[in-house]
């Protein structure tokens, strides 16, 4: 089976799980990362989720699942140790229109959820369509070491250039040329070592770069 890739923004939207145990924690501790409003749905809680409850991070109802829990969801996550239940919360959701995730049930699933690399705003992930969770996870650790936090801070930077730019009002293809010449910049390896001045210079070479195009240009038209 194919999944269609797709980034949801899901701050402030109401996301239920039903289940209150380790793989339900897990769940939770995604998407609150994500901005999301979450409902847990269980008699007991994992000490994980006792204590995001307690941090005020998680809404938390002492109730088995009917289908009312699922009022005004904009997802729901089935992770109860019930194939029943798991099976009926598909069921329901698929009624309502509401986009479900069965914990290690692929074929019960809206959409899977993939192994995830975060590094500030950049995000990569991983999925196996739902085959081999283990090699997922076996990729994601490989790009671990290989996308660390210096990618979070150059992200940083591009935006602050892109702002500024935006703001003056640059041509789009002078940009695609400036980033181009950034991301292909010793920037990176400055940033991994910890050399702001060096960072600086690169930025200021770009900057460069761009000028002598604006003088050129202004020539020809002369």
């Amino acid at each position: 089976m194919l999944y269609y890739p797709i980034c949801l923004k899901i701050t402030n939207k109401r996301c239920v799980i039903v289940g209150g145990g380790a793989v339900g924690a897990r769940k939770a501790e995604g998407l609150i990362v994500c901005g999301a409003r979450v409902v847990v749905f269980s008699r007991d809680l994992a000490p994980s989720l006792e204590k995001l409850k307690q941090e005020g991070l998680i809404e938390h109802v002492e109730a088995d699942y009917e289908a009312s829990c699922l009022s005004g969801a904009f997802m729901v996550i089935g992770a109860t140790d019930s194939d029943e239940v798991n099976r009926t919360i598909a069921a329901d959701a698929g009624a309502l229109g509401i986009m479900v995730n069965i914990a290690d049930d692929p074929g019960q699933c809206d959409f899977i959820l993939p192994a995830v690399v975060r590094q500030g705003d950049l995000l990569i992930s991983v999925s196996t369509g739902g085959k081999s969770p283990a090699l997922a996870k076996q990729l994601r650790a490989e790009l671990e070491s290989s996308f660390g936090q210096e990618y979070a801070m150059l992200l940083d930077i591009m935006a602050d250039v892109r702002k500024e730019r935006m703001a003056r009002g640059c041509a789009a293809e002078d940009n695609k040329r400036i980033f181009t010449a950034l991301v292909n910049s010793d920037i990176l390896d400055h940033i991994r070592a910890g050399n702001g001045p060096g960072v600086q210079a690169c930025l200021r070479d770009v900057g460069a770069r761009e000028r002598e195009s604006i003088g050129f240009d202004e020539r020809g038209k002369g």
